[in-house]
């Protein structure tokens, strides 16, 4: 199985470092429902599940969807306006790790645990990960809307929004064992001048069946894909043989 790592591997122009607001500016700002729009949001998934009765729906889907999209927004535009953009992408990076981490998740998502002990958990979470104000306050604000459960596709979409704000081109290298840093710069050079991207964020994946080599995936949602890997060339040498059905044993 693919395992995702991260890797701090980026080309982009130098910039000062980040001022934080006041935690009391911060709350302030985050409060009101224009910003994140939980009520109109929990109105969308009530109607999601009047209208469909056990289990997730193509609808339901495509509203959880939204609901992720535009917390992701929300974020993303407090970030902006007060100035902490890389700052916050860094703390959805170690939200992204931590809830990676089933268990984790599993104990937000769940419905029978109580709200304060959720709470209680952000704030060690906030402290141990050296979260900003906002992202903690953020990640409380999806607790008690009961949103938390979207903090995965929330992640995804803020890094979307993230990579259009600064014109960042973000490439999936996925390899056997860890490539060392130079030749991911190397890699991420090479996007750059493929796409003219003003900057290039790499991400790893550890992945045992590719046997050897590595593949580079970047473009919109990865559509673009860069195939060095041995599995892939096997692949190759198989479809030449006409080897049909036979399967290889790696």
């Amino acid at each position: 199985m693919a395992s995702l790592q991260h890797t701090p591997i980026f080309l982009q122009s130098t910039k000062s470092p980040p001022s934080i607001p006041s935690r009391s500016n911060l709350i302030h700002n985050l409060s009101f429902s224009a910003t994140f729009p939980s009520l109109k949001l929990k109105a969308a998934v009530a109607a999601s599940s009047a209208v469909t009765t056990g289990g997730a729906t193509a609808l339901g889907a495509k509203m959880a969807a939204s609901a992720a999209a535009s917390y992701a927004s929300a974020l993303a535009d407090v970030a902006k306006s007060n100035n902490t953009l890389d700052a916050t992408s860094a703390d959805v990076e170690k939200i992204e790790k931590i809830f990676s981490n089933q268990q984790v998740f599993d104990f937000f998502a769940s419905p029978v645990i109580d709200v304060e002990k959720k709470r209680e958990m952000i704030d060690q979470i906030a402290s141990s990960s050296s979260l900003s104000p906002h992202t903690a306050n953020f990640l409380n604000i999806l607790v008690d809307s009961g949103r938390i459960d979207l903090i995965k596709d929330i992640v995804s979409e803020f890094e979307i929004v993230y990579n259009n704000l600064t014109d960042t081109q973000l490439a999936v290298v996925s390899s056997v064992v860890q490539l060392e840093s130079q030749h991911l710069a190397q890699i991420a050079k090479q996007v750059q001048k493929l796409t003219g991207a003003k900057n290039v964020r790499i991400k790893t994946v550890i992945d045992p069946s590719l046997v050897a080599g590595f593949t580079i995936r970047y473009g919109s949602s990865g559509s673009k894909l860069i195939d060095m890997s041995v599995k892939k060339q096997l692949e190759e040498i198989a479809a030449q043989l006409d080897l049909g059905d036979i399967k290889l044993g790696v």
